[in-house]
């Protein structure tokens, strides 16, 4: 149903936009109500009745990925002191930034910080908090959305390989457009609301995988030759996969990107804000999150060493049919997480074609805008079936600076506390843990993509021989 504009045309509202000193009360009031109208209609906005449990599993959906099942081979780049340590620190400091996002979303009286660009707005101003904040929170939201693409048409093929071992091989372009017709229907529910239900069954999906992935290792046991020693042989080696394995566990951490927008559907009142509802969530979802990481890290590299694949699934081979429960239970759950990234993606779109470009909002614009950016991020993920790689590199860039020192930056600027205190020690060493990560993570995301792209190369003129 479209929002009505009764006398006043679209061009006609731009113009009182950009001079609003000359609207009357009338035309003001018109204006207002406009807003407002739209304001409900887009996907954040549209309804805030949630309750602390939306934001439990939301949380959970949005930080438990795939990428828990890399674990184990991040865990083999780092060994085991410097493995423990990166995922108790991680764990913490993460923690600690949510926190803090949790409690700046309300901390102007009568206003709520329904975006991260919202906040970040607040903190740097208008122009730049925009371009500090939105272009790496697309990066994460977007790469994201790849990724769980490849990774989704990954598991389906390696369910169909499992329970089908006879049957003629079927490249992964065709599980990869089977995964993305799930969410040409899915993308079309309204807001973060009318996915709970998709968003529970993804929590419950990722928490059942990775309690297969380690309970199986535990049940193999410890290979007769495992070895513990680093992946790699040489200096150079060592230095990039440990490089790659921080962007690895940094990857599996980027829940903040839509923890503000998760918060906007909480209900708020002055006597109950929502940062209580939703950090008793935000607790509930960490505890979750530990008993998926640390299980699965330490259990899968305590079987197999650094003979550890990138997915520990694939180094379980047996029994089979469980495998291939846990890598459709992997499916469920990364349809769940990709709605989860993509509703603030969507939100962003629908704002920018209803509020610049003045189309009327409605069902037609929402099915042809979220179609469009399904599609597009179907056909990078066919064109790019190694993006994961790209994304450690690329997204090195961002996932740090959202999760680890930007919200501790816009605490700063904001709260400005005492030099010296604790806050600001705390908030001091987050900010040079998230710029290392930074500027390291990228460098072992080069070194994966140079070989993935040696072995897609490898692989074309296995399938495509020269004449």
């Amino acid at each position: 149903m479209e929002i009505q504009l009764g006398d006043y045309s679209p061009d006609k509202f731009a113009s009182l936009a950009l001079a609003p000193k000359g609207r009357t009360d009338s035309q003001e009031g018109r204006w207002r109500a406009q807003e407002e109208s739209i304001d409900d209609w887009l996907p954040i906005n549209a309804r805030r009745n949630a309750k602390w449990w939306y934001s439990a599993f939301h949380n959970v959906t949005a930080m438990v990925g795939a990428g828990v099942l890399s674990l184990p081979y991040a865990m083999s780049e780092l060994g085991w002191e410097a493995g423990v340590t990166v995922l108790i620190l991680s764990w913490i400091i993460t923690l600690y930034t949510l926190w803090q996002m949790v409690e700046m979303h309300e901390m102007v009286p009568g206003r709520r910080f329904d975006r991260y660009h919202e906040l970040g707005q607040y903190a740097f101003g208008e122009k730049l908090g925009l371009w500090i904040v939105v272009p790496q929170q697309l990066v994460v939201e977007v790469g994201l959305n790849i990724v769980y693409m490849v990774t989704g048409g990954q598991s389906l093929q390696k369910f169909h390989a499992v329970v089908c071992h006879d049957c003629k091989h079927i490249k992964l372009t065709y599980f990869i457009m089977i995964f993305a017709s799930a969410h040409f229907v899915l993308s079309q529910l309204p807001n973060f609301h009318s996915i709970s239900g998709v968003s529970l069954a993804a929590a419950v999906m990722s928490l059942c995988y990775s309690t297969i992935a380690w309970i199986a290792s535990a049940a193999k046991g410890k290979s007769a030759d495992v070895d513990y020693h680093l992946r790699a042989t040489t200096m150079p080696g060592k230095a990039f996969g440990f490089f790659g394995a921080l962007g690895d566990v940094a990857f599996a951490y980027a829940g903040h990107n839509v923890v503000l927008e998760i918060q906007a559907t909480i209900p708020s009142t002055p006597d109950k804000p929502s940062k209580k509802p939703m950090w008793k969530g935000v607790v509930v979802a960490y505890v979750v999150v530990a008993a998926c990481y640390f299980p699965a890290s330490l259990v899968g590299y305590w079987a197999f060493g650094n003979e550890v694949h990138d997915n520990i699934l694939i180094s379980l081979e047996k029994p089979r049919w469980l495998i291939a429960i846990a890598n459709m239970m992997v499916v469920v759950h990364l349809l769940g997480g990709y709605q989860i990234y993509a509703m603030p993606v969507f939100d962003m779109i629908e704002t920018v074609l209803v509020r610049k470009f003045w189309f009327p909002p409605g069902l037609m614009l929402r099915l042809i805008a979220r179609t469009s950016y399904v599609a597009f991020t179907m056909f990078v993920a066919i064109t790019f079936p190694f993006f994961s790689e790209l994304l450690s590199f690329f997204g090195g860039f961002a996932f740090a600076p959202t999760t680890y020192f930007l919200p501790c930056i816009m605490w700063l600027t904001i709260y400005k506390p005492k030099r010296f205190s604790l806050s600001w020690f705390t908030n001091w060493a987050c900010i040079v843990i998230g710029v290392l990560l930074m500027v390291l993570s990228p460098i072992g995301g080069l070194r994966q993509i140079i070989v993935k792209i040696e072995t897609h190369q490898f692989q074309f003129y296995q399938d495509y021989p020269q004449q």
